[in-house]
């Protein structure tokens, strides 16, 4: 059990065959189901000002009605892609939480899983930034007809030939060799080091505050309220968090990747153009991406791991 009352079930305790297919077949369901406030989130973030959406349900109401449903999945089929950093995130969180446990003298579970979150993440990152350049282009790639197809694809500082992005493919291949031709294989890690200023300190921070709600929770609910009910008011609570300490570095490495800007004169710009703006832009988007996705990666995780169990240690761990 872990110090707070709330089960941590180790690498150890689990059937890897059946645990690997399971967290990747559920890493596939979450995106497929938020995948659209990722999108949305990317394109309020990479606008000046409001020059293309009020907001959260402005974009998403601009975008189904321009571009329909397909718009709210554009660039989708790129980020199932991000199935490998997952696996390796996954690997990583909980080799190292296992590596913390049997050759450090460290024992307090929030201080392992803050320290196996940060490692997790860069990891995952060097796996993930490529995906992230190329599917964020593609989110940029407004469709439909008029003003707002004008708006939307006048954020994207590539020269992409005119009738390459009617097809999945077409598009996909524009970009890419339009990176490759203006920047060299780097052009596909440009906002590394942004991504990993975010992304880094953010899974960190997310496994940290996770275990402390976590403990806090199970001090004060009823011995009867399932361990996986805290466990998924505990992950929104965390997400929540993370995203108010980290999107204005959120806003930064989503302009890096696209915009091309140094992280200073990003910085620099995004204040002048959005002053106390700079904490808000796309919060809203991003709060309703971490709660609804850390609280649906929660469910599938633990649920994951207690069906991985291995039978010696079924009997232990309570749903």
């Amino acid at each position: 059990m872990a110090e707070s009352g709330v089960p941590v079930i180790e690498f150890h305790m689990m059937d890897k065959s059946r645990y690997f297919p399971l967290a990747a077949l559920s890493g596939i369901t979450i995106r497929t189901l938020l995948y659209p406030f990722t999108l949305v989130k990317t394109r309020i973030q990479l606008q000046k000002g409001k020059t293309v959406y009020k907001g959260t349900f402005d974009a998403f109401r601009k975008i189904y009605l321009h571009e329909g449903m397909k718009g709210l999945y554009r660039g989708y089929w790129v980020t199932q892609l991000q199935i490998v950093p997952q696996m390796a995130y996954i690997s990583t969180y909980e080799n190292v939480r296992t590596y913390l446990a049997d050759n450090t003298p460290l024992t307090n579970n929030k201080i392992r899983s803050f320290i196996a979150g940060g490692s997790a993440s860069c990891v995952g990152q060097t796996f993930i930034v490529p995906i992230d350049i190329v599917s964020q282009y593609l989110m940029m790639l407004g469709k439909g007809k008029g003003v707002h197809k004008s708006k939307v694809s006048h954020l994207i500082p590539l020269n992409i030939p005119h009738g390459a992005t009617e097809s999945r493919f077409g598009a996909f291949f524009a970009i890419t060799r339009a990176i490759y031709m203006r920047d060299g294989l780097l052009g596909f890690y440009k906002g590394y080091l942004a991504s990993l200023a975010v992304y880094a300190p953010n899974s960190a921070a997310w496994w940290f505050f996770y275990d402390i709600y976590c403990g806090l929770l199970a001090d004060v609910a009823p011995d009867n309220v399932p361990r996986l009910a805290l466990q998924c008011i505990a992950a929104p609570m965390g997400g929540v968090s993370c995203a108010f300490l980290t999107n204005p570095l959120d806003i930064v490495r989503a302009r890096i990747q696209v915009q091309r800007g140094s992280f200073l004169e990003t910085t620099r710009t995004l204040i002048q153009e959005e002053q106390i703006g700079v904490f808000t832009k796309g919060l809203s988007a991003r709060i309703i991406q971490s709660v609804t996705f850390s609280f649906c990666i929660i469910l599938g995780y633990e649920s994951i791991k207690r069906l991985s169990l291995l039978d010696e240690y079924k009997d232990t761990v309570r749903w």
